[in-house]
């Protein structure tokens, strides 16, 4: 005779808040179809329904836990240091201060005396406009590439150290990126390239 299981029971379910319906078995036994009481192997039917449903719960209630997103990042991948954001541009990667208040941007990166391949600063703003920038109190040459709301590179300019030329996005931006002068050409990154930006925990 063919065996099959109907739920019975799902107290256990509920008093842990999961709805039954999304499990095929409750973890508190069964009986046959016809109402008769199951033999032993129904009862080790029965314990496998048990385990696989207590597994199924702690699946749910981990994945219902804050604390499991704050350790495994965004697709369990790692980030950065908190302030920090790494801008991804296919195999090379700049590893950025980020600078998102008025304060932050009034003072990017004055008087530094240096910046070493693959770091930089990153400028956030609250929306897509034409950004302006100059180097006053900046010893360092600088590149920097301002990027769209999708995180494309609408523009790259040089920018020469303690100067206070103008150097305005040739299109509307919401990021702006700042590296060490030259590092764009070296790594053959242009206007039109997506970047991917990974923010570093709040």
């Amino acid at each position: 005779m063919d065996r099959r299981f109907r739920f019975r029971t799902n107290q256990d379910l509920e008093e842990l808040g999961v709805e039954h319906r999304a499990l095929p078995y409750t973890v508190s036994g069964a009986t046959d179809w016809d109402g008769k009481t199951s033999g032993p192997q129904s009862r080790m039917r029965t314990a496998t329904a048990r385990a696989f449903a207590l597994g199924a719960v702690a699946g749910l209630l981990a994945a219902c836990d804050p604390a499991s997103d704050e350790t495994s990042g965004v697709g369990n991948e790692p980030r950065p240091e908190q302030g920090h954001a790494w801008v991804i541009f296919g195999s090379d990667t700049v590893d950025a201060e980020v600078a998102d208040s008025p304060d932050e941007h009034a003072q990017g990166l004055m008087f530094r005396e240096r910046l070493d391949p693959g770091q930089g600063m990153l400028f956030v703003f609250d929306a897509e406009r034409t950004q302006v920038f100059y180097m006053r109190n900046t010893y360092v040459p600088l590149d920097i590439a301002f990027l769209d709301g999708a995180q494309v590179i609408v523009d790259i300019q040089q920018m020469e150290p303690l100067t206070e030329d103008l150097h305005q996005s040739a299109r509307p931006a919401m990021y702006a990126l700042e590296v060490p002068q030259g590092w764009f050409a070296t790594g053959e990154i242009q206007v039109g390239q997506l970047a991917r930006i990974v923010f570093g925990r709040p």
